[in-house]
């Protein structure tokens, strides 16, 4: 068996292993949900660090620590996960200034304390938004809503990109992806949520249309984001943590983007165009 061969059976089966447990977690809800996520958060945190710092400080260490931290925040209180990461967020900024000032080196000193918070922020909040989600009424279907507009999206797109695909969306940070790519996410999106009204008559016709366009345009927004985070350090993968895949960053880099989207839908938004 080649090499190539080998990790197609390799992803296979982390594939085949890991998607049952995770959808069994995010069912049970609760605290299972925000282990599962809390544990994702810390992970997604720490491959920034190594893609960015190339070492985990003590300081990266706290920063994955309270990434981990923030899901369970919403379990008590889902309405109210956005106050408690403030100031969550809040204190870990401090610290972060504290701490080199105090250990350095100075002279990277705002540059360091720049990539902690933003690697705290960048595996913590998607993922804090999706365990709020899954804690509101009809809390699962509106997760499974966040992973359609995001799994529809990147499989009409690589389908729509490989047999359409003529004109390149942004060759500079992804050379594969194109406009026609693009748009049949797009209507990928759109559609999975249509589809998934069959299992789910919560959603109206105007959250499909809502959340399909607005995902079919965060997903490979927040998919292009960490295309040139990894580009601009010269990195292939953002981890190991997922054998075959690659890190955790490759393979949720869109629902990051798409999960605050259903947050900020449901809570905001929802209630006024109803």
């Amino acid at each position: 068996m080649n090499e190539k061969n080998k990790n197609l059976v390799i992803r296979i089966v982390s594939g085949v292993l890991l998607l049952p447990i995770v959808l069994w977690l995010l069912f049970k809800g609760g605290l299972y949900t925000a282990a599962l996520l809390g544990l994702a958060s810390a992970i997604c945190a720490s491959e920034y660090y190594l893609i960015t710092q190339k070492t985990l400080t003590p300081a990266a260490w706290v920063g994955m620590g309270l990434a981990g931290l923030l899901p369970f925040l919403a379990v008590r209180a889902p309405e109210r996960t956005g106050e408690g990461a403030f100031w969550v967020t809040a204190f870990f900024l401090l610290f972060a200034f504290t701490y080199h000032l105090m250990r350095g080196p100075l002279q990277d000193a705002p540059t360091r304390v720049a990539h902690l918070v933003m690697g705290f922020l960048y595996g913590s909040v998607g993922l804090t938004a999706l365990c709020a989600v899954r804690l509101m009424p009809d809390g699962m279907a509106w997760v499974f809503a966040a992973l359609v507009i995001t799994w529809a999206n990147d499989t009409a797109a690589y389908f729509a990109g490989r047999f359409l695909g003529r004109h390149k969306l942004y060759p500079a940070v992804s050379p594969n992806k194109t406009w026609e790519g693009f748009f049949g996410g797009l209507v990928g999106s759109v559609g999975g949520m249509f589809v998934s009204r069959l299992l789910f008559p919560v959603f109206t016709p105007l959250d499909c249309v809502f959340l399909g366009v607005f995902g079919g345009i965060l997903g490979p927004i927040g998919d292009l984001c960490e295309s040139m985070l990894k580009r601009a350090y010269g990195v292939k993968d953002s981890g190991r943590a997922i054998p075959g895949h690659g890190g955790i960053l490759d393979r949720i880099d869109a629902l990051l983007f798409n999960a605050p989207l259903v947050f900020v839908y449901l809570t905001f938004i929802r209630g006024l165009l109803a």
